[in-house]
């Protein structure tokens, strides 16, 4: 089936970006990038269409050639333009939902030629779970960074390239995927904005009877009836027949009625038992409060005295031959736990082949289920991986002899280099790692117990792409995680950053309040384990969300197998 419509793809002279079915592009931007070309050769095809009808058709011309422009500029750099969320997220609405209004517009009238290439391209266009992750997104960002609705309308978010803004219409479409949702809070931040766009002078589709409609309930849900009576009385002035918001008022004011009929004593003691609930809310997840203020560099900073401690140097890997005459420059992050950052470790001709090696495998990233143990995708972890092996490439491989060079560690035990592309608000909500292991193959599992192949991560964080708190290693409810491979816990990290990233995309540690920034050529390293084998808890650490930019990183998980003479263990367990 898949070589059929290839087949025919060749013979209308189109490349389509993918063989293989719809795979979750919300999810990865690096796939997302591909759905650029993918628009304009759609542009391309209607163009000509429009050549040999364009007196019938100079209203499709118009948005053709708004289009046109659009993903010039998009084409010349991807990344970047997908790097802000406004844009990630009206390519999903465009290809989901614009193409699709478009094709039945000029179904009737349309050629032979564009009609074959829409209807063949259409079977790898996003779909509404595409569109709905990419609305979700911008609603995380909007959360962790604490933007406004009209900031983030207006696409003025901090190191953008290319700058665009929220019509009312698509604030609309964002309040209502909100409201789906069950999440009232976003639906009246959305609709009130929709409103404020067309209020303004906006000329919009968009209709303020529907959004005030939505957002009416939407504050009656929050509590607030005083509220939602005016925005349906507004309604009602535009519509006096509506009968959904007729009932509403009818409902609304016998509420209210019975409101002022209950005892003030019983008001109060309401009011307090809100209060009490609200603070317990507050309270509930101290840590991702934390979190969150860390990805704003907000956090626990470090003191002074602390500070004076933190040393930058050269370092040759404890006399390693190869570093000897050429160390490389090292600098500490953080003392406890230790982080030592590594600069200029890594090339831009090798990121790209590492990025060109893992983009063509990647693939919905999984979670273990603790109950069952099966790998499934899950809602808090929005990403796709790839993994690499050394035997692979050269490039792969010197790598990984860099990795054991600097790090004094035994990488032959080490799973697969992993490349994960975190997509449009991608993310991987609190969790502890439950004996999570690379999906490898029963050959690398062959390999892994020979001790003849090291493994490596790499991955990609998009627009909102994130990693939230986790630990790295199996803790000791967990005694059989890497039971399969057979080379003990995880003793250490070793993080590469592939690119810089304009806003947001740090690594944080919120145990401890530490905030590592990336920075393009760089690693990180830190230990997992004590020398003891006992696990440091002070290195639970998430990746924040990506505003602004495309976040590549790659990361080798080092195990305790091969390392009993290079970091013997010691008789105190936090020693």
């Amino acid at each position: 089936m898949a070589s059929n419509k290839m087949w025919y793809t060749v013979a209308l002279g189109f490349l389509l970006p993918f063989s293989y079915a719809h795979t979750d592009f919300f999810t990865s931007i690096g796939h997302m990038t591909d759905l650029i070309n993918t628009e304009k050769d759609l542009v391309i095809s209607l163009k000509d269409y429009i050549k040999a009808e364009e007196s019938k058709l100079e209203q499709i011309k118009k948005w053709a050639e708004k289009l046109d422009k659009l993903t010039d500029t998009a084409t010349k750099d991807p990344e970047g333009f997908l790097g802000h969320p406004v844009n990630a997220f009206k390519l999903m609405k465009r290809l989901n939902t614009e193409w699709g209004e478009l094709e039945s517009l000029v179904l009737k009238d349309m050629s032979d030629g564009f009609i074959s290439n829409m209807t063949i391209q259409r079977q790898f266009f996003p779909n509404d779970e595409d569109q709905t992750g990419a609305a979700k997104a911008l609603l995380r960002l909007q959360d962790t960074y604490n933007l406004d609705t009209d900031t983030l309308s207006r696409g003025n978010l901090p190191g953008v390239k290319h700058k665009s803004f929220l019509t009312a219409e698509d604030c609309f479409e964002l309040g209502k995927i909100a409201y789906t949702e069950a999440d009232y809070y976003h639906t009246e931040l959305w609709m009130e904005q929709a409103l404020k766009q067309l209020d303004e002078g906006e000329v919009s589709s968009a209709d303020k009877v529907y959004i005030l409609d939505y957002l009416s309930y939407a504050v009656y849900q929050q509590g607030d009836l005083s509220k939602a009576m005016m925005l349906t009385k507004r309604l009602l002035e535009l519509d006096p027949e509506h009968q959904r918001a007729n009932g509403n008022m009818k409902y609304f004011e016998y509420i209210m009625a019975k409101e002022k009929e209950a005892n003030k004593s019983s008001t109060d003691a309401e009011d307090q038992t809100e209060k009490e609930t609200e603070f317990k809310k507050k309270d509930y997840l101290p840590e991702r409060r934390k979190y969150e203020m860390l990805c704003r560099g907000e956090g626990l900073k470090m003191t002074p005295r602390r500070q004076k401690r933190l040393f930058c140097r050269y370092y040759d890997g404890n006399r390693n031959p190869r570093y000897i005459l050429g160390p490389v420059k090292q600098e500490d992050e953080w003392d406890k736990p230790r982080i030592v950052r590594f600069l200029d470790i890594i090339s831009d001709e090798e990121i790209e082949t590492v990025k060109e090696l893992a983009k063509p495998r990647l693939r919905r990233a999984t979670i273990s289920n603790p109950i069952t143990g099966a790998l499934e995708t899950a809602h808090y972890r929005i990403s796709k991986s790839a993994w690499l092996s050394g035997y692979e490439s050269p490039v792969v491989s010197r790598i990984n002899t860099r990795i054991q060079d600097l790090t004094g560690l035994d990488v032959s035990t080490a799973e697969e280099l992993q490349v994960a592309n975190y997509g449009v608000g991608g993310q991987y909500e609190p969790h502890f790692d439950f004996g999570r292991v690379s999906p490898v193959s029963s050959l690398h599992l062959f390999l892994l117990h020979k001790r003849c192949v090291s493994l490596f991560q790499v991955a990609n964080y998009g627009v909102g792409g994130q990693y939230e708190p986790h630990f790295d290693f199996a803790r000791k409810d967990e005694p059989d995680a890497f039971k399969e491979l057979g080379t003990g816990n995880r003793i250490a990290t070793w993080l590469f950053y592939m690119s810089d990233v304009s806003a947001g995309g740090a690594t944080v540690f919120p145990e401890v309040g530490a905030s590592v920034w990336p920075k393009k050529g760089t690693a990180v390293f830190w230990y997992n384990l004590f020398p003891s084998g006992e696990g440091d808890y002070s290195t639970r650490h998430a990746a924040c969300p990506v505003l602004v930019g495309n976040k590549w990183v790659s990361n080798k998980w080092l195990h305790e197998r091969g390392q009993e003479f290079r970091r013997p263990c010691t008789l105190s367990e936090l020693e």
